[in-house]
């Protein structure tokens, strides 16, 4: 975490927009449910995040859109923090760090979410 207060800009979007900027950003034309994009100086970053996919999502693993929303941006902040998912050792360690943070908020996500 940074040493001093720091900004994150969060944007709340669609489907199609988060497609857009995955295949702009990432070269990969595909919907996505939250995407990271690096900051500088006191701005760590921005997250774009699917609402529908927020809902989707919730629904499907069974648990609140609420606590969706925050799982997504906490795995977007891992990301801007330069936390990574591509071993599976760093999956563990990701989710256990998630798990950590929803639990500050009193978050429960459905058993088998991460």
């Amino acid at each position: 975490m940074p040493k001093d207060p720091a900004t994150l800009a969060v944007r709340l979007t669609d489907d199609s927009e988060l497609r857009r900027l995955n295949r702009d950003f990432s070269a990969e034309d595909a919907v996505t449910d939250v995407l990271s994009f690096q900051g500088d100086g006191s701005h760590l970053g921005d997250l774009a995040i699917s609402w529908p996919a927020v809902l989707r999502q919730a629904a499907e693993h069974g648990h609140a859109p609420d606590t969706e929303l925050a799982l997504l941006s906490i795995h977007g902040l891992l990301h801007l923090l330069g936390w990574d998912h591509g071993t599976a050792r760093e999956r563990r360690e990701m989710s256990r760090i998630t798990m950590a943070a929803l639990a500050e908020s009193e978050l429960v996500p459905a058993p088998g979410r991460l």
